[in-house]
């Protein structure tokens, strides 16, 4: 099998165990659709915004130093997009109305990005993808090399430093 069905077959599943999801998309990180199950959307836009959305969740968790990339919730009038890491070279993305429970959203797009990933990497093999030049989580590696470099892709963080100079008081204003 494919790993095009095999995915599709665990987006039906997630389908039939959140009540009130609407739709579902497993993409690369690149944007690529892998498989998809969201009526009236356009999947290859969805999966390019998903993308982007990706990039920015990358810097921001950097920027922050909140750890790696898990998942992303942003929240409409009409309902909710979620999205989750599916390893290093996928991502889900979830839609779902506004009545949806979201932890058990949370739940299942965690389990299910979760198969995800390890489909694609029993299928396609690690280390393809826009952020494969990223670390793998402390939690997957026993011993991890130190890092001399920071991955392309990432920004640098910046340090406030003090001015090299003193401002002159005003007087006389």
């Amino acid at each position: 099998m494919a790993v095009e069905t095999d995915v599709l077959d665990e987006l039906r599943r997630l389908r039939t165990r959140i009540p009130w999801l609407t739709g579902s998309l497993a993409a690369t990180v690149d944007g690529l659709v892998l498989a998809h199950d969201v009526p009236d959307t356009e999947p290859e836009g969805l999966a390019a915004l998903t993308a982007a959305a990706l990039g920015v969740a990358h810097r921001m968790t950097d920027a922050a130093a909140r750890g790696d990339f898990r998942e992303l919730l942003v929240r409409g009038s009409g309902g909710y997009v979620a999205t989750y890491a599916a390893g290093a070279t996928a991502v889900l993305t979830l839609l779902a109305g506004d009545r949806v429970n979201v932890g058990r959203l949370h739940l299942e797009g965690r389990r299910s990005g979760a198969r995800i990933a390890d489909l694609v990497a029993t299928h396609v093999g690690p280390g393809t993808g826009r952020h494969a030049d990223r670390p793998e989580p402390a939690e997957h590696l026993a011993t991890a090399p130190p890092a001399t470099a920071r991955p392309i892709g990432t920004l640098p963080v910046r340090t406030p430093q003090r001015p090299t100079h003193q401002p002159r008081p005003q007087t006389g204003i």
